[in-house]
């Protein structure tokens, strides 16, 4: 359980440190490039480098992990790019909600490509869930005109990331899933330092630092949910990993950045908390 409640708070602390970089950096990109620098170096550090190249040259199963690796560390770049977009532009906690809802992604995913059949849990998961978006943005009658649509594009690219574990499950070897975590990172570590050099960006000490404070609870967090699922069901621990991040960014969001939400937003808050129950179930 200590490794199930450390990763909710590595979770957490992902926005929030998003959060506290608002306007201390001149390069995003940059400050990215660094979080997954953090990343890579720290999952290499626990699989020893020099098991990583023999790995990899072992055969089939090695080309499929970086093949793989290289697309979820794409999708990894453009989850957390969007997420500080939305952190910026819709306050932590609404950016936070909508990450979550990615969940939903994940479960057409399983249906779609390795016919899995929801549940009628799994299916009310998805109305509530639906629900939730709308009244989120809901107003006096109609939709708001300050509706942004790349919340909803952070829920499809999050969800999408997210899916790449099952895929990986389904066509990868289990044997080399820390390789497979590994190039998660560096490919979108690459990816974030392509785009930095492209738009001319420095990456300097406050990237750095910044950087360092997303990188550490980034990777943290995927090592502590791996440990987590030794000891504890996965169907206690996502589910769980779920509502608790959103409740603690909710908290964060209100007491360390004064965020407001009214009562049709909390309401929506508790039709999203019971969503990812439903649709985790």
């Amino acid at each position: 359980m200590i490794y199930l409640i450390l990763t909710i708070i590595c979770g957490a602390l992902i926005s929030i440190a998003l959060r506290f970089a608002e306007g201390k950096v001149s390069s995003k990109t940059g400050m990215l490039s660094m979080n997954y620098l953090t990343c890579f170096l720290g999952v290499g550090a626990v699989m020893g480098y020099g098991n990583i190249l023999p790995g990899i040259t072992s055969g089939g199963d090695g080309l499929v992990t970086l093949g793989l690796g290289a697309l979820t560390g794409f999708l990894y770049m453009a989850a957390l790019m969007l997420l500080q977009y939305n952190v910026q532009r819709s306050g932590v906690i609404l950016a936070s909600v909508f990450q979550k809802l990615g969940l939903m992604v994940t479960v057409v995913m399983s249906i779609v490509l390795f016919g899995e059949e929801p549940g009628s849990l799994q299916f009310a998961g998805f109305v509530t869930a639906a629900a939730a978006i709308i009244l989120m943005n809901y107003e006096k009658g109609h939709l708001k005109g300050s509706f942004k649509p790349m919340l909803l594009i952070l829920l499809l690219v999050d969800g999408c990331g997210m899916g790449m574990l099952k895929v990986y499950n389904e066509l990868g070897n289990p044997a080399l899933s820390d390789h497979f975590l590994f190039f998660n990172f560096f490919f979108a570590f690459l990816f974030c330092v392509s785009i930095t050099l492209w738009k001319k960006e420095r990456i300097g000490l406050r990237e750095l630092l910044h950087g360092m404070s997303v990188g550490l609870p980034n990777f943290m967090a995927s090592r502590f949910l791996l440990k987590a699922l030794e000891t504890v069901p996965a169907i206690i621990a996502y589910p769980t990993r779920g509502v608790a991040i959103i409740v603690v960014v909710s908290l964060a969001g209100v007491v360390l950045f004064k965020e407001r939400l009214n009562r049709r937003q909390w309401a929506a808050m508790v039709l999203v908390l019971a969503a990812i129950v439903l649709l985790n179930i």
